[in-house]
């Protein structure tokens, strides 16, 4: 038996006039429960004093083997607070969604029987008969691509500045749209192309990376797109180009302000067109790539001064990600100092002193993490 009448995707959503049609409100407890124990992911039900009142089978499998939350706070549960997480300094979606009605995301970092895991946390209110929220219910997806612990891979970090970035990080990924990696030199562009690309439908195929500013203008087209035998001279067998090793996977652009302007249009008609000629071939091909570009150039000011064209810089921003430099990444030195000592001297098993500490928190870092 369904939960809605109209469930869009899943849960019921509010007419044009914010108000939810009667076919579409809560239905009781029980069947709310019996609902949410078939869902694959891991959900939680819980009332408007953030009480949990229900947690699927997935819930307890990831997130509480051992001891029910049947009743508990969902704040003293995830995060360990005695308060609710916007009194602690923390985004809440359920105060959020009081605020909008509406369904609302947030990245949350929560304590689990695998230690703290960074969380992507959507939650929806579910209207009573009176029109007004009755319940709320939480769905669970941990990001696996980012952690806070200085022994685990990928990205590292806890510091607010380094969890919005990774916020933005979790929203676009499972979507197909372009992303623009923004930041200084040295502060994990690649890194984070690869968090995008991991936390994707994509993730079984390959990313594949371009580093943009060793091609030369007789070099791009081949390289990007492939050859024929015979298509310029030393052109001695056919050459798929990186667009098709990146086919089903993802395409990062890496210091893209650096390709020259006359290929500028070259790389544009690609996104425009998802179509492409290998260099010396008339016959048109379809991309199948999702594309990430990186750059630590000010393209505003390249696009002013014509040196980089706007309709391309448009069709790369879908969805930009500014990273932010290690100086503004408050305490995420003491978790990333040990991780680099471990990986450049691991078998000295050396460790930093608090002095050495106290010192490495207070310097500039102008090559940021590199």
């Amino acid at each position: 038996m369904p939960v809605f009448t109209d469930v869009r995707p899943r849960w019921s959503r509010p007419a044009s006039g914010g108000a939810h049609p009667p076919e579409c409100r809560v239905k009781p407890l029980p069947e709310l429960t019996a609902f949410l124990e078939g869902l694959p992911e891991p959900h939680i039900l819980f009332d408007a004093q953030y009480r949990i009142l229900a947690a699927n089978a997935a819930y307890r499998r990831q997130f509480s083997p051992q001891r029910s939350v049947i009743g508990r706070h969902c704040y003293e549960v995830s995060h360990h607070f005695a308060v609710p997480c916007d009194h602690a300094g923390e985004s809440c979606p359920l105060a959020l969604s009081r605020q909008s009605g509406q369904r609302e995301r947030v990245l949350h970092l929560h304590h689990t029987p695998r230690g703290e895991e960074y969380v992507n946390i959507e939650l929806s209110p579910l209207p009573g008969e009176d029109g007004q929220p009755a319940f709320y219910v939480e769905k669970m997806e941990p990001l696996r691509v980012a952690h806070s612990q200085p022994d685990a891979p990928g990205l590292i970090g806890r510091s607010l500045p380094f969890q919005r970035m990774l916020a933005l990080v979790a929203r676009v990924a499972p979507s197909q749209a372009s992303v623009l990696l923004l930041g200084e030199s040295g502060t994990g562009k690649e890194l984070v192309a690869r968090a995008v690309h991991q936390a994707s439908p994509r993730a079984g195929k390959a990313l594949v990376a371009v580093d943009c500013s060793s091609l030369t203008e007789t070099l791009f087209e081949s390289e990007l797109f492939g050859h024929e035998r015979g298509a310029f001279t030393g052109a001695t067998a056919t050459k798929p180009g990186l667009v098709e090793a990146a086919s089903g996977g993802t395409l990062f652009l890496d210091e893209v302000g650096d390709i020259p302007l006359p290929m500028q249009v070259k790389l544009l008609r690609l996104l425009e067109t998802g179509t492409y000629r290998r260099v010396g071939s008339t016959e048109l091909r379809h991309a199948d790539i999702r594309v990430v570009a990186a750059t630590h150039r000010d393209l505003d000011r390249m696009m002013a001064d014509g040196r980089f064209r706007e309709d391309l810089y448009y069709r790369l921003c879908t969805f930009p990600i500014a990273l932010p430099p290690l100086r503004e990444r408050e305490g995420d030195i003491a978790l990333l100092a040990p991780a680099l000592l471990e990986r450049v001297a691991a078998p000295r098993r050396l460790q930093l002193s608090a002095s050495a500490m106290a010192l490495l928190q207070v310097q500039p870092f102008p090559g940021n993490v590199r």
